[in-house]
This record gives C-alpha cells, sequence and structure tokens, in this order.
C-alpha cells in the first residue's frame, strides 16, 4: 500500500493521479485532512483515509497498512512546518512503512537565504534519523510561482520586483510525473535526489520577455529595491514576517541557490520537461491574457 499525504492539494492530487497510471488503485491510499474532497479517487478505488499532521492517532489511521508513506510537504514555513512534517515522519515509521518520501526542494539547505529551504533541510534531517528509508525529492522551484509574481504584469506593461538570478523554474505536472515514477519503482533514490529541474534556469527579465511573447504586448522588467518591494507588500497588507520571507525568494536567487539544471526530472519522466513558456502561456490563456 503507498499512501499519499496531501492529495486534494495542488501537487498531491496530481501525483495520485499519475500514480493509477501506474500502480492499481487498490494499493494506493490517501491521507487528507477532509474527506469529501476526495470522493473522486474513492470513486475509483482508491482508500480515502482523514489524516491530519497535527494528530498523531488520526495519522496511525491513515498510514495502516502502508509500505511507503509520500509526505507532501506542508503550505507553511518556520517551525510549525518541520514539527507537523516530524509528526507525519514518525507517524508513517510507526506504520511500518518500509519507505518514507518527501517532497523536498532543490535548495535544501540549512544555510539557504529562503525559509521554506531552511525548513526542508531540517526536515531532511529528520527523515535521516527516523531509522527508516528515505527518499528527498529535491524539486525545482514551482513554475506556479514565476506566473503569480507575473501577476498582473501582462495587463499593466510593468513588473516591478527585486534583483533575481536564475532559477529552474519546473512545473507541478512534470514534478507529480516523477513522484510516480518514484513510488513505482520503490528504492530508485536513497536520500536525497539530484535536483528534478526543468532544462533552464531563467531570470524575471526572461519571464518578462515570455510574456511579451506570448501576449504580443511588451512587458518591461525594473528591478525595485528590497526596501521598496518590502514597503509596498506591507502597504498591501502582507504581514512583516511573510513580506521578509518573500524577500528571501530574491535573496536565495541572487545567491544561485536555484540555478541548477539536471537531467533527472527528464530522465523519470521520460521527456523534456514542461518549459516556463508554456506554463506561463497556459495561464495566460486562461485568464484571457491578464
Amino acid at each position: 500500500m503507498i499512501i499519499v499525504t496531501g492529495a486534494t492539494g495542488q501537487l498531491g492530487r496530481r501525483i495520485v493521479e499519475r500514480l493509477l497510471v501506474r500502480v492499481p488503485a487498490d494499493r494506493i491510499g490517501v491521507s487528507v485532512r477532509d474527506p469529501q474532497k476526495a470522493q473522486a479517487f474513492a470513486g475509483q478505488g482508491v482508500r480515502v483515509r482523514q489524516g491530519s499532521f497535527d494528530e498523531a492517532a488520526g495519522l496511525a489511521h491513515a498510514f495502516e497498512g502502508a509500505t511507503q508513506v509520500l509526505i507532501v510537504s506542508v503550505d507553511l514555513m518556520g517551525e510549525e512546518a518541520v514539527r507537523l512534517h516530524r509528526t507525519a515522519i514518525d507517524a508513517a515509521a510507526a506504520a511500518g512503512a518500509r519507505r518514507i518520501l518527501y517532497t523536498s526542494h532543490m535548495g535544501a539547505d540549512p544555510a539557504s537565504h529562503f525559509q521554506a529551504c531552511r525548513d526542508h533541510a531540517a526536515t531532511e534531517q529528520a527523515l535521516s534519523k527516523a531509522g527508516v528509508p528515505y527518499t528527498a525529492l529535491r524539486n525545482g522551484f514551482h513554475a506556479s510561482a514565476a506566473v503569480q509574481f507575473l501577476g498582473h504584469a501582462a495587463a499593466s506593461g510593468s513588473l516591478v520586483l527585486p534583483e533575481d538570478g536564475p532559477v529552474s523554474w519546473t512545473a507541478h505536472a512534470d514534478l507529480a510525473d516523477a513522484a510516480a515514477a518514484v513510488l513505482a519503482n520503490e528504492g530508485r533514490f536513497e536520500g536525497p535526489t539530484p535536483p528534478l529541474t526543468s532544462a533552464q534556469s531563467l531570470t524575471f527579465d526572461d519571464v518578462a520577455a515570455i510574456a511579451t511573447a506570448a501576449t504580443g504586448r511588451t512587458i518591461t522588467r525594473t528591478t525595485a529595491s528590497d526596501e521598496l518591494f518590502r514597503d509596498q507588500l506591507l502597504g498591501n497588507g502582507v504581514p512583516a514576517e511573510a513580506a521578509g520571507r518573500l524577500l528571501g525568494i530574491f535573496e536565495a536567487a541572487r545567491a544561485g541557490e536555484f540555478a541548477a539544471v539536471d537531467p533527472a526530472l527528464a530522465g523519470l519522466i521520460g521527456r523534456e520537461p514542461t518549459a516556463l513558456s508554456a506554463v506561463i502561456g497556459e495561464h495566460l490563456s486562461s485568464d484571457g491574457g491578464h
């Protein structure tokens, strides 16, 4: 039994969908906070159980009979994120899983400029001490984040962000394919994987050029100081701590933390990874070009 957590989220849902192509449905289980949202999977024969990372007893039921557990990282940062991940790791080990997998990040490092990458490093450290074989899927930076940063620039013609560096923006769909491939071939990677990335590292200058080509409207990339960007975020109601963490992405990019590209993802999914231009093009077409 392969258990996938967070199976109603953006990445977890896709992983289960891709896993169903490779593995019989009765060998797949999902652990979700709201089982009602996973009824489509239940209808396909997937075992659906309620499980929350802050309730160890519930996870024991959700993980029952697991041979592998894939822990999809939570959408939080800081000590709370690491605490929740540790709870899930402990529950997977207690359930007798013979391998624990975790959706980590290519930039996982205790010295990273970006809080989330420090959290991933701490979680990987907890995995290494769990006494169970593990695989840390070091996923490339989600391409959806580049789309979010692009924001309304397609309409305004101006992309104003702090100084950045090259990032290997990687599509959710490709990372889901890769996770499914690793789960279906147990033990393919021991410990952290190579960076699972797209084939190119691109800056926001490149993002502006891609959006210009996709819309036919000139989009200019303007560099804002870190201080100005922070002030704008605060002015838009973003809490100071969250604003600092967003800035950490740019600090880490400037330091080259997200610049690596590696053929490992292409090898896992059997094709070239999706280009950022395709992700942006799809977003702009679904958003009416805005």
